[in-house]
C-alpha cells in the first residue's frame, strides 16, 4: 500500500467530480463488477473461496433484512428514529469481516452490519432506537464500542485506544493472535468534523494502529460530497503522512481485501491507513430525512444498478456456484429474523424510570442524590394516586 500522490485540480468543482470520479475514478480499488465479474487488482487480492463469499452473501441478506424491518417498525411507531444503510451493505459486511477478535470497532450510529458481523443481538440496536437502554450491548463482549451520535469524536476515541495498546505491546510482535488493530468508522459528512482531522493528526504523530474507514455515501444529510471537498476523500490521507485508498463500497470483495490490508498494517505497527470506501446510500440519511427534496431520482436508479447485493448473487449464479435451495434458504432465515424483530422489540421492557441516576457517576455527589430523592418522592405521589 502506497501514499496516493495529489493531482492539480482546477478551481472548478466539475473537473474534480467529474463523471469519473462519480463513478469512483480510475484509481478505485474493484474486485467484482456490478455484473457480477471477478477482476484482479495488482496490489489487493480476494484470498477466500466461493463458500466465503457465499457467506458474504448470506451476511448482506440478513444486515438489509435488519433495515428494512427497523424502517418498517420505526414507521409504525415502534422506533423513535432509524439510522439507515440500504446499499452500503458491501461496505459495512467486508470490512467487519476483515476483523480479527482482538481488534477493536469504533462505530458511528449506522454500523448495524459491523455490529451484526461482531455478534451483536439486533435487538441491542433497536433497544438503543426505541429509547429503552442507551446500548445494551457490552463492548468488552465482542470489542464494538457503543453506537455514538456526536459525529466525529469515535475517531479520537479509536485513536486514543490505538495508542493504548501500542503502549501495551499488542502491536508489531509477530503474534497473529496477540497484534490488534482498531478501526473507526464514519462518513463523508463527518469527515469535514474538527475530532476527525485532531485524529489523523495524532494517528499520524504516534503512528497508531488505526484504520479509518469512511463510507462515503455521497450525502452528509442533504450537502452532497462536492460541498466537502475539493479532491477525493482519500487524498487528504497525504496531507496527514500515511496512505490513503479508495474501493468500491458496493464490492465486498474488495472492501475485505483493503480493509483486511490496511487493517494487518496496523497490526504490523506500520501505522494508520484512510480507507474511503465509495457507496451510495439508497434511503434516507435516517427516517426523519426525505431525500426527494435535495437529490435526483436519476441519481438513485443509477446506483440501483450497483446493488452490492445483486452483483454477489450475478457472480454466485453465473458460475453454478448457488442453486435456488440456496438463495431460498436465505431468504427462510431472513424472515425468521424479521419475526424475531419484530417480536422482539415489542416485548422490549421500559425502562424503570429511576435507572436514570444509576450509571452517571461512580460516587454520588449532593446535589445529584437531592435530585433523585426528589424525583424518589415525586413518582411516590402517582402510587398513592392509584392506592
Amino acid at each position: 500500500m502506497q501514499v496516493t500522490h495529489q493531482s492539480e485540480f482546477g478551481p472548478d468543482l466539475a473537473e474534480v467530480f467529474g463523471p469519473s470520479q462519480q463513478d469512483g475514478g480510475p484509481e478505485l480499488v474493484q474486485l467484482l463488477t456490478p455484473e457480477g465479474e471477478r477482476r484482479e487488482h495488482p496490489e489487493f487480492a480476494f484470498d477466500l473461496d466461493d463458500e466465503a463469499i457465499k457467506g458474504f452473501y448470506r451476511d448482506m441478506v440478513l444486515t438489509r433484512r435488519i433495515d428494512t424491518e427497523a424502517t418498517a417498525l420505526q414507521r409504525h411507531g415502534e422506533l423513535g428514529i432509524w439510522a439507515q444503510l440500504l446499499g452500503q451493505e458491501a461496505a459495512q459486511i467486508g470490512a467487519g469481516r476483515a476483523l480479527r477478535p482482538q481488534d477493536y470497532v469504533f462505530p458511528t450510529y449506522r454500523e448495524h452490519g459491523v455490529a451484526y458481523c461482531r455478534g451483536v443481538d439486533p435487538l441491542n440496536l433497536l433497544g438503543l432506537f426505541r429509547g429503552v437502554d442507551h446500548g445494551a450491548w457490552n463492548p468488552n463482549d465482542n470489542n464494538f464500542g457503543l453506537y455514538t451520535i456526536v459525529i466525529g469524536a469515535q475517531t479520537l476515541h479509536a485513536t486514543g485506544y490505538a495508542m493504548g495498546i501500542q503502549r501495551d505491546g499488542a502491536v508489531g510482535t509477530g503474534d497473529p493472535d496477540r497484534d490488534a488493530a482498531v478501526i473507526a468508522h464514519f462518513g463523508d459528512g463527518a469527515s469535514s468534523q474538527g475530532d476527525v482531522n485532531e485524529a489523523f493528526i495524532f494517528a499520524a504523530s504516534y503512528n497508531a494502529p488505526v484504520v479509518f474507514f469512511c463510507q462515503n455515501n455521497q450525502w452528509a444529510i442533504s450537502e452532497p460530497i462536492e460541498r466537502q471537498t475539493r479532491i477525493p476523500l482519500y487524498q487528504r490521507a497525504l496531507g496527514f503522512g500515511f496512505p490513503g485508498v479508495r474501493v468500491d463500497g458496493n464490492d465486498v470483495l474488495a472492501t475485505y481485501a483493503v480493509t483486511k490490508a490496511a487493517l494487518q498494517r496496523a497490526r504490523d505497527g506500520q501505522g494508520p491507513t484512510f480507507v474511503e470506501a465509495y457507496t451510495y446510500r439508497m434511503g434516507a440519511h435516517t427516517t426523519t430525512d426525505d431525500p426527494t427534496r435535495y437529490r435526483l431520482s436519476d441519481d438513485v436508479e443509477h446506483w440501483k444498478l450497483k446493488d452490492p447485493i445483486a452483483r454477489v448473487k450475478a457472480y454466485l449464479t453465473r458460475n453454478g456456484l448457488a442453486d435456488d435451495a440456496f438463495f431460498g434458504a436465505v431468504e427462510d432465515e431472513a424472515n425468521e429474523l424479521g419475526h424475531h424483530l419484530r417480536e422482539g422489540c415489542k416485548a422490549l421492557p421500559d425502562p424503570k424510570p429511576m435507572d436514570m441516576f444509576a450509571h452517571v457517576y461512580a460516587e454520588e455527589p449532593e446535589e445529584l442524590r437531592i435530585q433523585r430523592e426528589g424525583f424518589a418522592a415525586y413518582l411516590e405521589t402517582f402510587e398513592e394516586s392509584h392506592a
